[in-house]
């Protein structure tokens, strides 16, 4: 069953580890079967209960899940075969638009602010125990929030939206729960939920957000927790409007112990109006990154909940980091309340680029979308071919595998860093590079 590999190990960690050792090496591919519990243990001469410790590890790990008669086996995307190793290698001379990175001549200078911060702590260090939000971000957070609609909730902050979701996952699901995750969708949470040892079901997404349909069938067959961009969602650029809102709480109203978590770390550099889901299920979360607007080291989220979601998720922060530091959450102050930003700019200048290349591309006969954020997707029938055309005439893409679970193949263009002059020779090559596609609905 496991050809030439033969696992070893007497103790649960060392059986786990000799499994995860062999995966990492290509030695078990993905999709490969295990050894039945019993006759693993036999081989090895220990309990059987060892063994099942062992294998509970790896599905918690994200290396196995088990079907229950059909046994285990190893996950068709193990967590130790991340999203992020489909990187395209861009080399000297050619335009890199697959790094999904904001305009740097967009993002705030973050001297000033981070100085008198640095004041601030110096005329009053911060000491154990003390609060572990900055009392003016929370105040600042809480009223952008409340401008926004979304409902009443304490507010505590992260390292980032990646780092606000995988603790909300954490604190309410167990290895072996499925959540519904949007298909395209952020790579990194398709990465996440698997090495936190959960199950993903993807819901389609047009334009207009995640495909109630898809969410009903997902959550009706039992998915635990459902995951939305609200706006700029990477890779297709969507944006929940109020009718699809509409639509999506309506569903959730019908499974009101669904987690629901939304992701609106396109903040700051969207024009589109905020339509929140929350309020409808018992435990949801929202999460605000500043990431975008104003640079990814500045690694702070808000996160916002219902308040045994956010008790808990404080109560895990301070058992591990204690809290995110108060220099960096004053430095995010002061970019805030001196208006380091101007949102509208810098909507309005991703707006038109993205806006530019699909039109471009739609005079060539090619499908693209992209209704907010810096991102425009573009399906295609072949994305090895098309990316590495696209390489040859010197345009760096990201590959939609990255993105996708089951999803149409596509592309992925970051148009942050895009001229007027660049429009016109990237829409010729994507067209010489895909051909024409028929129009037709994403899903």
């Amino acid at each position: 069953m496991l050809g030439e590999y033969r696992i070893e190990g007497r103790r649960a960690a060392d059986i786990a580890a000799s499994v995860e050792r062999a995966v990492g090496a290509g030695q078990l591919e993905p999709g490969h079967p295990l050894p039945p519990m019993r006759e693993l243990a036999e081989d090895l001469g220990v309990n059987a209960n060892t063994v099942a410790a062992a294998y509970r590890t790896l599905r918690e790990r994200g290396v196995i899940e088990t079907a229950g008669r059909r046994g285990s086996r190893v996950r068709p995307k193990p967590a130790t075969t991340g999203r992020e190793y489909l990187r395209v290698e861009v080399p000297e001379g050619v335009r890199d638009l697959a790094d999904g990175n904001p305009d740097p001549a967009l993002l705030p200078p973050l001297a000033e602010a981070f100085a008198t911060a640095a004041r601030e702590s110096d005329r009053r260090p911060v000491q154990y125990g003390e609060d572990a939000v900055e009392p003016d971000l929370a105040r600042l957070a809480r009223a952008g929030l409340d401008a926004d609609g979304v409902p009443a909730g304490p507010v505590v902050v992260t390292s980032g939206s990646l780092d606000a979701i995988e603790r909300v996952l954490m604190v309410h699901l167990k290895a072996g729960d499925t959540v519904a995750v949007e298909d395209p969708g952020w790579g990194s949470l398709l990465d996440l939920a698997p090495a936190l040892g959960l199950r993903t079901v993807g819901v389609g997404v047009d334009d207009d957000g995640p495909l109630p349909e898809d969410v009903r069938r997902a959550l009706a067959a039992g998915a635990r927790a459902l995951i939305v961009t609200d706006r700029a969602q990477n890779p297709t650029g969507a944006a929940v409007t109020a009718e699809r809102a509409r639509a999506l709480r309506s569903v959730l109203a019908e499974h009101p112990e669904t987690l629901l978590i939304e992701d609106d770390h396109g903040h700051r550099i969207v024009d589109l109006p905020l339509h929140p889901l929350a309020g409808v299920t018992r435990s949801w979360a929202f999460v605000r990154s500043v990431a975008k607007a104003y640079g990814p080291d500045l690694r702070l989220a808000v996160l916002t909940g219902d308040p045994v979601t956010v008790d808990r998720v404080h109560g895990r922060q301070r058992l591990g980091p204690g809290w995110v530091s108060r220099l960096l959450q004053k430095a995010v102050v002061r970019l805030w309340t001196t208006a380091a930003v101007d949102a509208g700019a810098v909507a309005g200048a991703y707006g038109w680029r993205r806006d530019a290349l699909i039109d471009a591309l739609e005079a060539r006969g090619v499908e693209a979308r992209g209704r907010s954020g810096m991102n425009v997707w573009i399906p295609v029938p072949d994305e090895t071919g098309a990316v590495a055309r696209l390489l040859h005439s010197g345009w760096a893409v990201a590959p939609g595998a990255r993105f996708r679970m089951h999803s149409r193949p596509g592309v992925r263009v970051t148009v942050s860093t895009l001229r007027r002059e660049d429009i016109g020779p990237l829409a010729d090559a994507v067209a010489s590079a895909v051909g024409p596609a028929p129009a037709r609905r994403y899903v």
